[in-house]
């Protein structure tokens, strides 16, 4: 059978630097279907060599190999490219007859259509309407799908109003709302984590666990993109999407099987025991320039007088008999001191007796870079002395799986998308809760706060440490490095 896969904005930074490099590392690896074409589309007027230059520009061959080149070329022969505009219903007629010329080229009766909008969330609607008025397939047989990607627009009413839109064009079986994160090895993995070991599904609740707090740091500012950050801003980027959706297979409940409907159901019910987010709860911060790096004013495109953060902490509640009472802080920055995602559990302290001022043990999930599992534990010091000591139960993918490729999210995806697999796709009933924090930020319930100020390369906000300390959170000592390879320096 042959598949039609579209990607919409295909002249765009997504197109060009997620999507067409997933699409090729699934042919590479021989998981796209026998018989598939590759149709770009987008309003920039460019020929196919052109087309092709910027398809393929963010492939990776850094050796220059001869087998991957050829498998690029073979790449560049099933993409064509067609331009025109998203609301106009003649280019989507265009683009049809473009699709069915390529149809006719194959033997197959039946024809699979997969639609990606790798576009901004006010064409969704207009190119999704067109879409299934223009170029629906109707063969018997044959299938269609459309793939959008967040935000899903930027409070709960917008969110709302989104969907419903695309409803009346599609259903949700042929819907694929994707959030990248959920297709992380490292997020997929937690189910594996929690629920196929019985010592870690012991303590997965509150009778022995502190605190949860879920990261996300980029070492860079906007650098030119701060029109677009200033009108979603860190918490529609990040936490309310990507953050949100690790919380969720974090905290589910233990579904009836991996099925799609069955793992979104379980996701379903926790997020709706969650009430919404106060501002007490909230730190907002916004980068400086410092270390020789332009502060978030200093970006021409970023409006003069912006309050937007660029530093979220929060901090949410889950009313449920598992999560009651356990804080769970909700942290992401641009302009940070690192690169990194990580999930850190930390259980409560020992009893105090024979042990005094020791560490407290504290579960570790590096999603990026450098997929890693850890367990920071406390062990006796090696040696003559009744000392304990920090130490590490460490699973690092690189140095474990050494022959194995972790695959890019968006590989995952759509490659799920292609199967049908909504699994680790995000349902149109995984409700926001962010909507009263976002309005405060964006001046509907009174004048908008100001967040604190960072310097470019920090942590982030001074106010963090003493914020996380509130819910509970321990910082462990300043003499503790990870991992502890020199016994003499303690």
């Amino acid at each position: 059978m042959l598949t039609l896969y579209q990607v919409f904005g295909a002249s765009g930074d997504l197109a060009k630097k997620k999507t067409f490099p997933a699409l090729f590392g699934l042919y590479k690896n021989d998981l796209l279907p026998k018989d598939v074409h590759i149709v770009g589309y987008a309003r920039t007027k460019m020929d196919e060599a052109e087309f092709h230059k910027r398809a393929t520009s963010y492939i990776k061959n850094p050796n220059d190999e001869a087998d991957i080149n050829a498998k690029i070329a073979e790449f560049k022969s099933f993409s064509t490219y067609v331009s025109g505009s998203y609301d106009d219903p003649a280019s989507f007629k265009e683009l049809n007859k473009h699709l069915e010329e390529i149809e006719a080229g194959y033997q197959h009766k039946e024809c699979n259509r997969l639609f990606y909008l790798a576009l901004p969330p006010s064409v969704f609607v207009p190119v999704a309407k067109n879409v299934k008025a223009e170029c629906y397939v109707t063969t018997k047989g044959g299938t269609n799908r459309i793939i959008v990607e967040k935000p899903f627009g930027k409070d709960l009413e917008s969110c709302r109003e989104l969907i419903g839109s695309l409803k009346q064009s599609w259903t949700e079986d042929e819907t694929f709302r994707i959030d990248h994160y959920l297709g992380k090895e490292m997020v997929k993995n937690i189910l594996v984590i929690r629920f196929a070991n019985v010592a870690m599904g012991a303590a997965w609740d509150r009778n022995s666990i502190s605190n949860v707090q879920i990261t996300f740091k980029e070492p860079f500012g906007t650098e030119g993109r701060g029109g677009y950050f200033d009108e979603f801003g860190i918490i529609r980027d990040i936490l309310q999407n990507h953050l949100l959706q690790v919380l969720s297979i974090l905290t589910m409940e233990r579904p009836v099987s991996f099925s799609a409907e069955d793992i979104r159901d379980e996701k379903v019910k926790v997020l709706r025991a969650i009430p919404p987010i106060e501002q007490k709860d909230t730190l907002l911060g916004q980068y400086g320039a410092a270390n020789g790096k332009p502060g978030y004013h200093d970006d021409d495109t970023v409006p003069r007088n912006s309050v937007c953060p660029t530093f979220a902490a929060t901090t949410l509640f889950i009313n449920n008999p598992r999560w009651e009472g356990v804080p769970f802080i909700l942290k992401a920055g641009k302009a940070l001191n690192e690169a990194k995602v990580e999930v850190r559990i930390q259980f409560k302290d020992v009893t105090s007796g024979i042990f005094k001022d020791i560490g407290r043990n504290e579960l570790v999930i590096r999603i990026q870079p450098s997929e890693a599992i850890y367990l920071k534990m406390n062990t006796k010091l090696p040696g003559l002395l009744m000392r304990a000591m920090p130490t590490e139960m460490d699973l690092t993918y690189k140095r474990r799986f050494t022959d194995t490729k972790i695959p890019e999210a968006y590989e995952s995806l759509i490659l799920d998308a292609l199967k049908g697999d909504h699994s680790n796709f995000v349902r149109d009933d995984e409700l926001d809760i962010f909507t009263p924090i976002l309005h405060w930020i964006d001046g509907k319930a009174g004048p908008p706060p100001r967040p604190v100020s960072y310097p470019y390369g920090s942590r982030g906000p001074k106010e963090i440490d003493a914020f996380t300390a509130k819910y509970g959170y321990r910082r462990p000592s300043d003499d503790y490095a990870w991992p502890i390879t020199n016994l003499s320096a303690l």
